[in-house]
Formats: structure tokens, sequence, C-alpha cells
């Protein structure tokens, strides 16, 4: 393994004279954060010549390849930063083989960044309940992890569903009794959602709840079913969902915003399922299930599912944008006044090669069991894919609009727009063609821009 000062110290040192000498300097070497989690790799570097493009890429490729473009990574990855102040890749919805070792590289006229120089190691990981035994009648409890942690994070201990205790250490701070009741849960703070499932200290009978999924992400206007198993040591007295964001849990099903949306399935020690249909955006939320006993309550801080709904309304004033658009070409497709903007599924597109434009089917969050994207030209099916971006550039054409959908959702496809884009200052407008009419803003800074 290299020593990263050594390795910047040769490549600078070498008949380089002063501070401006190529290097990459990176922030972390190593770094280990959980499953589902969102993660920033950062490094800053700085080119003797005026540098032409950058990108990260994965070091077991046998070929850099920019992480924007695979299919790996689609909808998950983005660049942020800065020349000579420090450059981010950030990786959402964080999957165990996304564990590798991540590299920057850049390029001018006449230099690039060498592939083979050490970057970052990133490793991903899960959360689980060590039991061992302690005295008699005792049992020890430890959060493990595959690798350890970065940033020295706090420890949340739940107990049949409640908040227990919260430490820096990973080992529970008092030995426990080995009773055939009691479940304990560990999670980190800050990613409470992301907990380890709830273990026995004692037997196979304890209560309990495990959740299908931790996060979910769907089109707004669809059906989802949340749903987990449970066990009770005593016979199940009742039993609900509710949202974790009101101050006292509250049956969906007397919930009047869930009136005729809601529905329960399920059997105890199978799944139960919650189901809410002609989702809405303000339905995103943690969802929580707990049940009775005549004895007992499952504690309601003990954190679920969250369920986000891609897709927002809103409204512009389109007569005040009409001297920022530089070429309105595209004007005779959109209308004056008040226009709806509807976001589901949008459109995005961005520049590639000359008179060539990249569509990338985007939504707020990522979509849940990777979906099939379906798209669509001048109305018409043209292509499926597991991916988010279209396979290939399209050319710019301004009689041609573009839309997506997912596989199984026809029907909430996106706006269509035009392929053709238009900047003046800091505006950018994608008008909208046929019924669906939309706009898409995004405002420029230095670097890619922020989408609105």
């Amino acid at each position: 393994e290299y020593n990263l000062v050594d390795l910047l110290l040769c490549h600078c040192v070498s008949g380089v004279q002063g501070q401006s000498c190529n290097r990459v300097t990176y922030t972390k070497r190593r770094i280990c954060v959980l499953k589902e989690s969102t993660v920033d790799i950062s490094c800053i570097y700085v080119g003797y010549y005026s540098t032409t493009s950058s990108f990260w890429f994965r070091s077991d490729k046998s070929t850099p390849e920019d992480l924007t473009t695979d299919p790996g990574y689609a909808g998950r990855v983005e660049y942020t930063g800065t020349y000579r102040s420090p450059s981010y890749l950030r990786i959402t919805d964080l999957r165990e083989e996304d564990s590798a070792e991540y590299r920057f590289t850049f390029k001018t006229d006449n230099f690039e960044w060498g592939h083979s120089f050490p970057g970052t190691t990133l490793s991903v990981t899960g959360l689980q309940v060590k039991v061992t035994p302690a005295a008699e009648g005792q049992k020890t409890l430890t959060c493990i992890t595959t690798c350890t942690l970065t940033d020295n994070p706090t420890y949340i201990w739940y107990k049949n569903g409640q908040h227990l205790d919260e430490s820096t250490s990973p080992q529970y701070k008092d030995p426990v009794s080995d009773d055939y009741e009691d479940s304990y849960s560990c999670a980190v703070k800050g990613h409470e959602d992301l907990h380890s499932p709830a273990v026995c200290v004692q037997g196979q009978s304890c209560n309990r709840v495990t959740y299908t999924k931790r996060r979910i992400c769907v089109l707004k206007e669809s059906t989802v079913d949340i749903s987990c198993t449970y066990v009770g040591y005593y016979s199940t007295t009742s039993s609900f969902w509710f949202r974790s964001d009101k101050s006292t849990p509250e049956d969906l099903t007397t919930n009047p915003g869930y009136a005729g949306r809601v529905e329960y399935t399920g059997t105890y020690r199978g799944p139960f399922t919650l189901r809410i249909t002609d989702l809405r955006e303000e339905d995103s939320a943690g969802y929580r299930f707990t049940f009775k006993a005549d004895n007992f309550d499952w504690g309601h801080s003990f954190p679920g599912t969250t369920l986000s709904v891609t897709g927002n309304t809103t409204t512009v004033n389109h007569n005040e944008l009409q001297e920022k658009i530089y070429e309105p070409s595209c004007q005779h497709r959109g209308v004056c006044g008040f226009m709806h903007i509807v976001s589901g599924l949008q459109v995005k597109v961005t520049p590639a090669a000359e008179g060539q434009n990249t569509l990338t089917c985007s939504t707020t969050c990522t979509l849940t069991d990777n979906p099939t994207y379906i798209w669509y030209k001048n109305g018409q099916h043209l292509d499926e894919s597991t991916s988010p971006q279209y396979k290939d550039p399209v050319s710019s054409n301004y009689e041609d609009s573009y839309s997506c959908a997912v596989k199984g959702h026809e029907d909430l496809h996106s706006p269509a727009v035009c392929e053709c884009l238009f900047i003046k200052g800091q505006i950018e407008i994608y008008w909208g063609t046929g019924q669906d009419w939309s706009s898409k803003f995004k405002i420029f800074s230095h670097d890619p821009p922020l989408v609105l």
C-alpha cells in the first residue's frame, strides 16, 4: 500500500517547482458506510494546464468508465465541486456491490492524470446484533458491522421497539437478562431507518417486528404495499399501521387523509401489509407497525419503512420568463399566461456531443425494484431499458418530443418535452408538447446545475 503524501511529493517534486503541478489529493483513503445510505467521496485536484474534462471511476474496471454513464449507478450518482476546491462524488441508495475503490481523473489539452493512482476505498455494510453469553442468565449485546463505520457514529439501542439507550460504543453498556420475551435492535444516529433486524436474546419466540423494506420510492397516483412480519410472545389483541410524524400513533384506517385509500391484509407470522392507493406527495412519510397483547405493547419509536412519493405540482408565470428565452423556436408548442408544471417522471435533457443531447428519465428519489423504463418519441413507443438514461444520444431536431414511463405504470408517463433547449443568462427552459404542458428549470452556477 502506498503512502499518499509520498506519491504526491514524487509527482510534484520531480522537475516541477511551486504549487501548480498536476495533482489529486483524496480527503479520505477509506470510508465505511451503511447499506441504503448516501456517501460523499471527495478530492481536490490541481492541473498545471486548463482542465478540459474530469470524472470518477471504479478501479476494478478494465477501462476507466465515467460513473455517470454506468448503468449500475443510473440515477444514483452526482458530481459537484470546482477546480482547486473539493470535487465530490455522491452515491445514493448504496448497495453492497458498490463496495470498491473509487478514483478521480482529469484531462487537459496535453495531459491526462494517471488511472493507476490509488483513490478512496468504499465499504458498504449492514448492521447486526451479536448476542454472546456473559454471567449466568445474562447476555452481552454488540452492534456489529463488516467494517469500522466512518466518523465514530453514535449507536442507538431498542428493546421491544422502544428507544433504550445511545452510546458511542457499539457494545450495549450493560449485560441483559436472557428473557424469552425480549428482542433488541441497534441503529446509527442519523440513519435510524437503517436499523438492524430485531433479534431474540433467548429462543426464537420473542416479540419482534421485521420490515420487508426500509425505503420505498414510488410514483405519484400509483399504489404501494408496505409490509412487515411480526411475532408476539403472547396472543395479539390488536394491531395497526401509523405515520411516525404524528405526535400520537393513529390507526391509518381512521385517518381522514387516507379515507378510502388504505387497506390492511395478512396474518400473524406472515407478511402483514399496508396498501395505500392513489398516492399523493403528502403521503411521503415514515410508516410503522405496532401490536398489542394483554400485557405488552410494541414500542412506537422503532423505525419502520420510509415512503417517498415522487412528484410535485407548482405554477409559474410564463409571461415573466418570455424575455429570458434566447430563441423561442419551441414557443408555438407552449402556452402563455400561467402554466401548470407537473413532475413525477421528468425527461431531463443534457448536452452530449455537438448537435446531440442525452435523455434521462429523472425522479426525485430512486424508484424501488429496478423498474423498466419505456421511451416514447412523438407519442410512438421507442425503446425499453432498465436504465433511466436513454441508450443513445439523440440529434437536435425542432420537430421531435420525447416522453418516458415505467413499465406497469404506463399511464403515469412524464410530460412530453422538446428535445431542443435554449439558454440565456441563468435560465434553461424545456417546453412541453402534446396535452401535458410542462416546464423545467435549471439554475446554473459554475458547475453542474441545481435542478429545482
